[in-house]
């Protein structure tokens, strides 16, 4: 029997159909690698839709991740029959973790030969995915495909956001479709739809009590703030009352880099890298703690912020608490975000409050980043994030500017110390933290701000582990200013391998060396190496002007301690 299950004709198909339906939703975005199913699908059946080739599937999964979770809207990506769905299963991953509206889709076999293991490249998808995805449904008559896109998007925005999966065996794909059928109007929710339990103004009404007793509040803020669209009225509240602000690593951005209560992300690295007591300085004073749509899954674990003295906690949250094992809160208030603050904002009986001070770590991570001196073994990541934030501040217009991180020990050093002006103004992936991240987000950041410059930060491990996207860099003629921190080193696997075992076993960690700039220029980038801070900063300006991809290489390395890790402790 042929592979190519049907030659398509001039009718509709269920192709016509499937991208109708996603440009409805207002997904104009696919991207992902095609298989045979080609056969049935060609993707410019229809106007307004773009489908973007990458060279992996998991760079598609992450591109459509960050794209969500930028403008807020649902995104898609696609991948072939077996391998290429597994492939894919990681970017997947990413979005459910890192709570993005992404659907996902994959095609299957014909419908009429799916043999789960035994087909060739058949798999059962549909049972692959619904671990890890919030609806996932293979489709069984070409006529329903409009219905399952629909409830896919119903999925995915719903909190906590996060994927859906939709199989399309490939026979079914070019089938045709009846059209004289009229279709609903597509509903795409303004922003993601949460819980709203009933009587939740009376729990406000406790924690507003709570906030006017207390001395020292800090307000942690989480991802789901920004998407509730709650930014504008927790920088209003914050300033008002005169509270401290803490985000998680992607919610960097609720207040302004230099905002005088930007009391800075939080990492359980901090203190270590730092070699100052950091969460004690930022949590030990504190005598109520509120979580502004806080989600576990962001990795700031409430063992953080128990730092000092007793204090009360207020969960806000769109979502049930998911994990009471490790986070009871005092005050359980579960609505809109934005709701909440904005109830709290109409509150006239809660006086200003007085900030701990928090200028012995800001003294700290000054002269941190400020470290004048050339090292003969390579740089070290604090210089290099302080140049990359220096060239992004001359660079990026006010409140504006993307910085990403890939994964691994350096990451922690952007959560810490990289700019951000504006939510999602840095991006890593806090809850899937997969090797190779980098260079799909920063392709979903740029196409997300196609005017803002986008600066990307990674390490040679997980850069290599996902390099050959590059080129679609390249292709795309995205703007973005790749910095490779080589150190020829798994460097945070390293760093617990000495937290263990107070040594490190070389053969699990080091590579030998690789010429990332020779990479680049065979996929198409221009691209030079920098030992010191006066090189770089050349390289960095040269490549924000360039208006093309540009990628500079730094030799760094690490002055390992085992000291102040503590937080890390689970």
């Amino acid at each position: 029997m042929s592979r190519i299950s049907k030659t398509p004709g001039a009718n509709d198909t269920t192709a016509h159909a499937l991208l109708r339906r996603l440009r409805d939703h207002g997904i104009a975005t696919v991207f992902g690698v095609v298989g045979r199913e080609a056969a049935s699908i060609l993707f410019d059946e229809v106007e307004g839709i773009d489908f973007v080739l990458t060279r992996h599937e998991f760079t598609a999964g992450v591109a459509a991740d960050v794209l969500a979770r930028i403008t807020g809207r649902p995104q898609a990506c696609w991948a072939t029959l077996g391998p290429g769905m597994t492939n894919l299963s990681t970017g997947v991953a990413t979005s459910v973790l890192d709570r993005s509206p992404v659907v996902a889709l994959a095609a299957q076999s014909e419908s009429y030969d799916i043999f789960p293991n035994d087909t060739h490249q058949c798999l059962d998808l549909v049972s692959l995915m619904r671990p890890i995805t919030k609806y996932s449904v293979e489709l069984q008559r070409p006529d329903d495909i409009t219905d399952l896109v629909d409830s896919a998007v119903s999925a995915a925005m719903t909190e906590p956001v996060g994927p859906s999966f939709i199989s399309l065996p490939v026979d079914l794909l070019a089938a045709d479709i009846d059209t004289s059928v009229t279709l609903p109007k597509a509903r795409t929710p303004d922003k993601p739809v949460g819980t709203v339990q009933d009587g939740w103004q009376a729990a406000a009404e406790e924690a507003s009590g709570l906030l006017a007793a207390a001395q020292h509040p800090v307000l942690v803020v989480g991802a789901s703030a920004i998407r509730s669209g709650a930014v504008p009225a927790v920088r209003a509240l914050a300033e008002r009352l005169r509270i401290p602000v803490v985000t998680t690593y992607i919610a960097k951005g609720v207040l302004p880099q230099g905002h005088e209560l930007n009391y800075g992300a939080v990492t359980g690295y901090m203190d270590g890298i730092l070699s100052f007591p950091a969460l004690e300085t930022l949590f030990g004073p504190a005598d109520l703690v509120i979580t502004l749509g806080y989600d576990y899954a962001e990795d700031l674990r409430p063992s953080m912020w128990t730092r000092g003295g007793p204090k009360r906690t207020v969960r806000v949250a769109p979502v049930p608490n998911p994990v009471p094992r490790v986070y009871r809160p005092d005050v359980d208030v579960v609505t809109d975000v934005r709701a909440f603050v904005e109830y709290l904002a109409d509150k006239d009986d809660i006086a200003a409050k007085t900030p701990h001070d928090i200028s012995a770590l800001r003294d700290r991570i000054a002269t941190f980043l400020a470290d004048p001196r050339d090292y003969p073994n390579g740089m070290r990541v604090h210089q290099v994030v302080d140049c990359m934030n220096t060239v992004m501040a001359e660079t990026a217009d006010p409140g504006e500017g993307t910085i990403v991180s890939d994964i691994g020990f350096f990451r922690h050093y952007g959560v810490l110390f990289a700019r951000a002006d504006q939510p999602f103004g840095f991006l890593t992936s806090a809850g899937c933290s997969s090797f190779g991240y980098g260079i799909p987000a920063a392709i979903g950041a740029q196409l997300a701000r196609p005017g803002q410059p986008t600066f990307l930060i990674a390490g040679d491990g997980g850069f290599h582990s996902n390099s050959a996207d590059l080129e679609t860099i390249a292709r795309l003629n995205l703007p973005i200013v790749t910095v490779v921190v080589n150190n020829d080193t798994n460097g945070l696997i390293e760093l617990y391998q000495n937290l263990g075992h107070q040594r490190s076993y070389d053969p699990a960690v080091k590579f030998t060396g690789v010429d990332f700039t020779q990479l680049a220029a065979a996929n198409g980038v221009e691209a030079v190496k920098a030992a010191n801070r006066e090189e770089l900063l050349a390289a960095l300006r040269k490549g924000a002007g360039l208006g093309r991809p540009f990628l500079i290489e730094v030799p760094v390395n690490y002055d390992f301690s085992t000291v102040g890790f503590g937080a890390l402790s689970i």
